[in-house]
């Protein structure tokens, strides 16, 4: 058995950790959370604290020459819709090649909240995840850890010392920001996300602020946003604020230029990328809320269609204003690109939404090669990523 003789405990690493900007200290280790822990003030929603605190994205970013390695952390694995525990794995990738991707099986279980009762956590121990085996010499290795979890890490043990990556800090940053679409609670591990997919296709440092219900335009968000270092935004938009009738055309379009006018407060002139919702056939031509219908599992659109007279929005609405908002920014911002969300899935497509709404594994893959090459080939935001990484 091979001697594990070098150790890194949390929470005092915090150069091996990117991708998680709400960073922090617990009684367990380091919080690989994603918005920082004023935001949790500032929305009076249990459900955006838990998306807050779930490490999608977060990954560790190492130089080594190890070929055994174990991660120790505490996760807490958090309800998927059919009210099981979500499934939640960890991804090492070497050089850029998954190599592994390994279960988790211990950690807290949080129980769903009933109409009787709130949700219940069931506490329960760390786990260590082992990866041996891996290709000699000297290797960048990226551990990414779950999507579907809050992870607490412990520690970090190695036969071989490991010290934060060099390549990493001299990526092109790129800050996401979007709802579940950008989750991707469907990929079948963290790097099936279609912002990771794309990262990884155009050698981009991402930070993940995919929030599963939760992209309302909060000023919060935009804050954290504007305080990154990034080289890159892009910030998809419509589909929360149109599936829970969050607000009205009167409200969006000020709403959707407030955010912006924050973020370009510290980011004159990074190229920001405006991502319109992707097909969901409910919310096409109906106002929301969704609701899921009991027996098929698929959303709904259950909002009265009389209320579009009123301001009420579609998604087919809210891509429309959108288009408008950052054609009209343009003539002084141009830095500012709208991309229609049905170039990333087609309507066409709309047969891999699972429940209506979420694209599937494959689809979230698709979807990263699509932005991916949508980074390639327009001339904007490739021109900038080009200088940044060359320069």
């Amino acid at each position: 058995m091979t001697t594990l003789r070098h150790e890194t405990a949390f929470p005092g690493a915090h150069a091996l950790v990117e991708g998680a900007p709400g960073l922090r200290r617990t009684g367990r280790g380091l919080r690989a959370a994603r918005l920082p822990e004023w935001t949790r003030q500032q929305v009076l929603d249990p459900f955006f604290e838990l998306e807050a605190e779930l490490s999608a994205g977060a990954r560790l970013a190492l130089s080594t020459e190890a070929t055994s390695l174990e991660l120790t952390l505490h996760a807490v694995r958090v309800p998927g819709p059919d009210g099981n525990p979500a499934p939640a794995v960890v991804d090492l990738v070497a050089d850029g090649r998954l190599l592994r991707r390994e279960p988790l099986t211990g950690g807290d279980l949080m129980l769903p909240a009933t109409a009787e009762s709130d949700a219940v956590l069931v506490p329960g121990r760390p786990e260590t995840v082992r990866f041996t085996g891996l290709p000699e010499g000297r290797k960048e290795v990226r551990i990414w850890l779950p999507h579907t979890a809050v992870c607490d890490l412990v520690a970090l043990r190695s036969d071989r010392p490991v010290m934060p990556s060099p390549q990493a800090a001299a990526l092109p940053r790129w800050v996401h920001h979007g709802s579940s679409i950008s989750h991707c609670a469907e990929a079948e591990g963290p790097t099936g996300m279609w912002p990771a997919v794309a990262a990884t296709a155009r050698g981009l440092h991402l930070t993940n602020l995919g929030l599963s219900g939760n992209a309302m335009l909060d000023p919060c968000v935009a804050r954290t946003i504007r305080d990154l270092p990034a080289d890159l935004i892009s910030l998809e938009i419509g589909v929360n604020v149109v599936g829970a009738a969050a607000m009205r055309r009167r409200t969006f379009w000020p709403a959707v230029h407030g955010f912006l006018d924050t973020i370009r407060e510290k980011h004159p002139d990074v190229p920001v990328v405006v991502l319109s919702p992707i097909p969901c056939p409910a919310l096409e031509e109906r106002p929301g809320p969704l609701a899921v219908d009991p027996v098929t599992g698929r959303v709904r659109a259950v909002g009265d269609p009389q209320d579009i007279a009123l301001g009420a929005l579609t998604l087919s609405a809210a891509r429309d204003l959108l288009a408008r908002l950052v054609r009209e920014r343009q003539r002084t911002d141009p830095a500012l690109v709208h991309l229609d969300g049905r170039t990333l899935l087609t309507p066409d497509e709309t047969s891999d939404l699972h429940d209506g709404l979420h694209p599937d594994a494959a689809a979230c893959l698709r979807m990263g090669t699509r932005f991916a090459d949508f980074l390639a080939s327009h001339g904007g935001a490739s021109c900038v990523l080009r200088s940044t990484h060359t320069g």
